[in-house]
């Protein structure tokens, strides 16, 4: 996939720094490629559910991300993407010591983007489990400088 913007890691990566939701968890962009991001977020106390793992709502958020900047990473410049659907499969409790989101464009299009995506638990010990996996559809906004990344 090529971007039609050349600076679209700049300005996924600012986008991203923008987004207070996830400033708010905690979470980082850590790759940005065209088609492709990774989101980590650190585990913490206050991020978990009743029985310690992460929330599944925490672990969707960085999913959707994810995703989002995926495709937006494919838009040229003044071009925004927003979520309009998404289904998770919530596949193990969110035990780790950083939880590693990342979505990929499936099927890049005009007006409408499919992503997916994949958020795997690693633990002290080096082990790995995937514990989400996220199919997105991305709507593609034009003409709405609100939207425009």
């Amino acid at each position: 996939m090529i971007p039609p913007d050349q600076d679209f890691a700049a300005r996924v990566r600012g986008s991203f720094g923008r987004q207070q939701a996830m400033a708010l968890l905690g979470a980082q962009m850590t790759e940005v490629q065209p088609g492709m991001t990774e989101i980590v977020l650190p585990f913490r106390e206050a991020l978990t559910q009743q029985h310690g793992f992460v929330h599944a709502g925490i672990i969707t958020a960085i999913a959707d991300s994810a995703c989002g900047y995926a495709a937006l990473s494919l838009m040229p410049p003044d071009v925004g993407v927003l979520t309009i659907e998404f289904k998770v499969n919530l596949l193990n409790p969110a035990a780790g010591e950083r939880f590693v989101a990342r979505g990929r464009v499936v099927k890049p299009g005009r007006t409408i983007m499919v992503c997916t995506g994949e958020v795997v638990a690693e633990r002290a010990d080096g082990a790995r489990q995937t514990v989400a996996l996220i199919q997105a559809t991305m709507m593609v906004v034009r003409d709405r400088p609100a939207v425009a990344d």
